[in-house]
């Protein structure tokens, strides 16, 4: 969302770090993963060519919302597609290209994209119900990509993901992977209410990375096309 530190802090935060899952069971080709993982760079890279006036005309601005909310009901889209730097958009894409595909898989392609777009707008007005009259651009997939991971616990807690830790690589049930990755979360979430000196300076929307996955775990009640198989230990 409004943070450019995000694939860092992922990396410094978390005493597991994803790489991949095993992913034989999957049915289906990802093609809605494959695209918004492409409209994420290309998106990217119009924000270097076109600079800062760019992103702000594009971002998601809480108190421009509040003054306008037809006027820029639009940004709430486009922010989706934003990152703050290069590693925001590696994290956020690694997430993406990992836990995507098995949900799309399960959800079938055309419900997977309505999905992930109604993840990216709980994220969205998670973060604002907080800041409604920050200044800040808020940009980033992170707040739809923690919808995705939502739904992969729900739908697969018991899959293997391989992490990175520091006696190596292991493969670790999901529930685990993303249960720490939610409590970092809102134990951040929490301290960010706490602590509004940086309000006007950046940062990560924690806020909106609960409030996506949230949504994502509960949507996926109503949008899974029913059961799902658990991933298997990969090798």
């Amino acid at each position: 969302m409004s943070a450019d530190k995000f694939f860092k802090g992922q990396v410094e935060d978390q005493p597991m770090f994803p790489l991949g899952d095993d992913d034989s069971t999957r049915r289906s080709t990802p093609f809605v993963t494959y695209a918004l993982i492409a409209i994420n760079v290309v998106v990217f890279l119009l924000e270097l060519q076109n600079g800062d006036e760019f992103i702000r005309q594009w971002s998601f601005v809480p108190a421009r919302f509040a003054a306008d909310p037809a006027g820029n009901l639009v940004t709430i889209f486009t922010a989706m597609f934003m990152h703050g730097s290069w590693m925001h958009l590696g994290g956020n894409m690694l997430y993406l290209w990992i836990f995507g595909d098995n949900v799309e898989d399960n959800f079938g392609h055309a419900k997977y994209l309505f999905f992930y777009l109604l993840a990216g707008i709980a994220a969205t007005f998670a973060q604002y119900l907080i800041m409604p009259d920050a200044n800040i651009p808020n940009l980033g997939a992170s707040g739809a990509i923690a919808g995705v991971l939502g739904a992969y616990l729900l739908m697969f807690p018991q899959g293997r993901v391989n992490v990175l830790m520091r006696g190596g690589v292991v493969a670790v049930p999901a529930i685990i992977v993303l249960g720490l990755w939610f409590a970092l979360q809102l134990f951040s979430s929490v301290g960010s209410i706490a602590d509004t000196s940086g309000t006007e300076g950046g940062g990560v929307a924690f806020m909106a990375h609960v409030g996506g996955f949230v949504a994502g775990f509960l949507m996926a009640f109503l949008f899974r096309s029913g059961g799902g198989t658990n991933p298997r230990i990969s090798a």
